[in-house]
């Protein structure tokens, strides 16, 4: 399983929004400066974030975007599925999809979901406060 680059960006533009703390108010400018993200990407990127409602946003004067909750409340899972949807690593875990050819026969499907709630639980389990510790412990 591979994150897509898109994913990638916004766990490091979420990152470098929560080394500069909670309050700070942040623009897409400041955060593709800090990180290398091109512009046009930080600003997609966090127009999903404050939709998904990592990020808020304000107006005018003294406006910018800021972390909508602690970094220790947010996860790693949240930060993903804000850009890349539901994660789901196979097509039978996905319930809005049954496009698969194997369905009818498959003797793995049943053990997906166990599988993929695992994957999903481990992602979950990485704040970004974690990710936004300079060293690694």
């Amino acid at each position: 399983m591979r994150l897509t680059s898109l994913a990638d960006y916004a766990v490091v533009m979420m990152a470098a929004a929560a080394r500069h703390g909670g309050d700070a108010r942040l623009s897409a400018n400041l955060l593709a400066g800090e990180t290398g993200v091109p512009l046009p990407t930080a600003q997609k990127l966090m127009g999903r974030l404050a939709s998904a409602g990592l990020l808020s946003s304000a107006r005018g004067a003294g406006g910018g975007f800021r972390l909508a909750r602690d970094a220790q409340g947010i996860s790693l899972a949240d930060i993903i599925e804000a850009v890349e949807g539901p994660i789901a690593m196979t097509t039978c875990v996905d319930h809005n999809r049954d496009d698969c050819v194997l369905d009818g026969r498959c003797q793995v499907k049943p053990h997906l979901s166990a599988v993929n709630g695992a994957l999903r639980g481990a992602l979950q389990g990485v704040s970004l406060a974690h990710l936004a510790e300079g060293e690694v412990k």
